[in-house]
């Protein structure tokens, strides 16, 4: 059978402001690595079967229907803005609308060079690709809003960084590729027309009940918070925070540098290009309200009175740290057991941490061990983690059914640092058979499994990974 993606493509529509027509760039061997059965038929797609997979979703062959094209957009990057950006390494193929209604994209990312490459080659080498398709994939496992991973194929051709490694290409999926940073270059260039199209689209396809771009706003920054508030109740860091990394419809986007913390510290950080710690476990509450703050500068020019609306706009983004709070406090709560926590229960929370912390306890086989009765063995002085158990013990003993509660927000596996680059090394000598093994494990991250037991083990001293990289 013939592959089949029933496009109904919506952004090509807009005008040629928004985006630039380009063609993914052939490559020369492409094989397939993974498809995403169980995505491919949400999306309606059909013809898994077609001998041209590699093809198709490597940019040799363009299926019908698509309208392929690069993004424009612009963004502030560590803090500071660069007023052009774009895909410069991806082409949008085009948009399904899925069994469960819901439009998403289809993107290929490392398809070669676009108008918005700059001086980069547009490539991807195979470590990035199946970091993000085994990252993003745990991450919806794990109940995270998050972009998809539909197929990864190797390119047959060489990508040179600091050396030659094997190419690859990425299709990613995702409720839209919209950033805060594709508003900020129509605002930036002073745009209003364009920004204003753009404004009514995002409303449409993401947020239909909002009416001006207060309530707008207001959604995105409730999405955010509830996103990054997840991704602390997880570990997670995802590195690369930048504007044009932070999605308008609240998903978790473009996994460079990201990693999940193994033992726990506030202040951890992995991405190599993060040299004073802006993108933080910690700091994430933080930057997440910078950059709504961003977006609310640009939103400002589509009011009738842009000077008179900064206070009220202000205003809005000062209640972002509250709504971020009041997140986490619900997603921790539930961690050790607590269905509906109040705020005398943020220092119960705060005492495990600072244990933790100080123990440089493992967080996700900590939280877990409250469900199984090993977070004591965490502790190089399990004498203070039994002082707090009996605070914790008395407070859940008012709580209905604690244990499921823990079991369903306390995973048993992560993707950790030294599995993600051991099943790297492995791929780029031709093993896909670690790639293989961490998908089944983490398609199940909640489960216990003794088959995946060793997944469970945080690294070795020699296995820590010191640094993730961004890979462009």
């Amino acid at each position: 059978m013939t592959l089949h993606i029933p496009f109904d493509n919506s952004y090509a529509a807009l005008p040629d402001t928004f985006y630039a027509r380009v063609k993914p760039e052939p490559v020369k061997a492409p094989s397939l690595i993974a498809i995403n059965d169980a995505l491919a038929r949400d999306l309606g797609i059909n013809g898994l079967d077609d001998p041209n997979l590699a093809a198709l979703f490597s940019g040799n062959v363009i299926p019908n229907g698509a309208s392929p094209l690069a993004q424009l957009y612009s963004g502030h990057q560590f803090g500071q803005y660069n007023p052009q950006l774009g895909d410069g390494r991806a082409v949008l193929l085009g948009e399904t609308i899925g069994t469960d209604g819901i439009r998403r994209d289809i993107q290929l990312k490392g398809s070669g060079r676009t108008p918005f490459s700059r001086m980069g080659d547009g490539r991807a080498w195979l470590g990035p690709v199946l970091r993000e398709y085994v990252m993003s994939e745990a991450m919806h496992a794990l109940g995270v809003p998050t972009t998809r991973a539909l197929a990864a194929v190797r390119t047959g051709e060489a990508v040179v960084r600091e050396r030659p490694l094997p190419g690859a290409v990425l299709t990613r999926v995702a409720q839209s590729h919209l950033r805060v940073g594709t508003f900020q270059v129509f605002a930036a260039r002073g745009d209003t027309k364009a920004l204003q199209t753009l404004f009514d689209y995002a409303v449409a396809r993401h947020f239909p009940d909002a009416t001006d771009p207060a309530s707008f706003l207001n959604a995105v920054m409730r999405r955010q918070a509830a996103l990054v508030a997840h991704w602390l109740s997880l570990g997670f860091i995802h590195g690369v925070m930048n504007t044009d990394n932070c999605s308008i419809s609240g998903e978790t986007i473009d996994y460079g540098p990201c990693a999940f913390m193994d033992s726990y510290h506030p202040e951890t950080v992995y991405s190599s290009i993060d040299r004073y710690g802006r993108y933080s476990y910690a700091a994430q509450a933080d930057i997440i309200v910078w950059n709504m703050a961003q977006l609310a500068t640009a939103l400002l020019h589509l009011m009738p009175d842009p000077e008179a609306s900064v206070e009220p706009f202000t205003a809005q983004i000062h209640t972002m740290p509250e709504m971020i709070r009041a997140e986490w406090l619900q997603r921790f709560g539930a961690k050790i057991g607590i269905s509906s926590a109040k705020a005398e229960d943020a220092a119960l929370i705060g005492d495990l941490l600072t244990l933790m912390q100080t123990a440089e306890a493992d967080f996700t086989n900590t939280f877990r061990g409250l469900v199984d009765g090993t977070a004591r063995d965490q502790f190089i002085d399990p004498t203070s983690f039994d002082a707090w158990s009996d605070t914790w013990q008395t407070r859940i003993a008012k709580e209905d059914d604690p244990l499921d509660r823990m079991r369903t927000t306390n995973p048993v596996l992560i993707p950790r640092n030294h599995q993600i680059e051991a099943m790297i090394t492995a791929a780029v000598d031709g093993n896909d058979a670690p790639f293989t093994r961490l998908m089944t494990a983490y398609a199940t991250p909640y489960e216990v499994n003794p088959d995946f037991d060793d997944l469970r083990r945080p690294p070795a001293p020699e296995e820590v990974v010191q640094a993730t990289f961004c890979g462009t």
